[in-house]
């Protein structure tokens, strides 16, 4: 059992997930990360919080599993200490999909994922936190949470959903201390696990080429982390629900 904090990270990949854990352990949280596949980068991600001077823990889940997000909650409560914050950071973004190439098993995984594993998050945890005076639950989110396009009928129907299911917990829990934000990014974010997987290391690194490596043209975990720090310790007097990020070169997408 942690004597520090806990920040319970559902998402935790090498990019916002990862980074976050980091920020949070090193401000002296105790970090409990958890991703669906890769033991080898979970224990990496560990091992690096480890030698900067935090702790961490960590799990493999599939969170869309029956009782799986139910029964962490109850597993980090009683073996690693008190929840604080919890950041929700899965995602489902199945790449650009026509109509017709959507089926109803990817319709649902994508609300399952964003919309239904989130509402199962505040269902079990809210009332812990409650109890406790308050808490913090951080939500990453997309462009699609704001306008649908063509290709995009599962992930912005979810995500949509989860822009919505977010409004409605702040509306019924803000008053009873626990803050709730939306955080949607608008713009690509350097994360070879997840964008780099869904564009292949091809397209991947021509978009690095064109935006990174020193151009700051697309997010940068590991400086999104400190809003995402920020968010989690604002005096509840100016709460934040709800905050675009992308970068200063970025038109954001009501302009686009």
């Amino acid at each position: 059992m942690s004597e520090k904090p806990v920040c319970l990270i559902l998402g935790a990949g090498a990019g916002i997930g990862g980074h976050v854990g980091k920020k949070f352990a090193n401000e002296g949280y105790h970090t409990v990360l958890v991703r669906r596949s890769d033991e080898g980068g979970l224990n990496r991600l560990i091992a690096d919080i480890e030698a900067a001077g935090g702790t961490a823990s960590g799990r493999l889940l599939n969170a869309i599993e029956d009782n799986a997000i139910e029964d962490l909650i109850a597993d980090v409560e009683n073996n690693e200490g008190p929840i604080e914050v919890v950041l929700f950071n899965l995602g489902a973004q199945f790449g650009d999909r026509t109509l017709e190439d959507t089926s109803y098993k990817i319709f649902e995984l994508g609300w399952r994922m964003t919309s239904f594993a989130l509402f199962r998050v505040a269902k079990t945890l809210a009332p812990i936190m409650q109890a406790r005076g308050g808490g913090k639950i951080l939500v990453t989110s997309a462009t699609s949470a704001m306008r649908g396009n063509a290709g995009q009928h599962a992930h912005a129907a979810a995500i949509g959903g989860r822009r919505m299911l977010c409004q409605s917990l702040n509306a019924e829990l803000s008053i009873k201390g626990i803050h709730i934000c939306h955080i949607y990014i608008d713009a690509p974010i350097e994360a070879p696990d997840t964008l780099g997987r869904l564009l292949g290391d091809e397209l991947y690194q021509k978009l690095l080429d064109e935006k990174a490596n020193g151009k700051d043209g697309m997010v940068i975990p590991e400086k999104v982390a400190e809003t995402y720090y920020h968010i989690a310790h604002q005096h509840r007097s100016a709460w934040t629900s709800e905050v675009d990020i992308r970068p200063f070169s970025e038109q954001p997408w009501w302009n686009n």
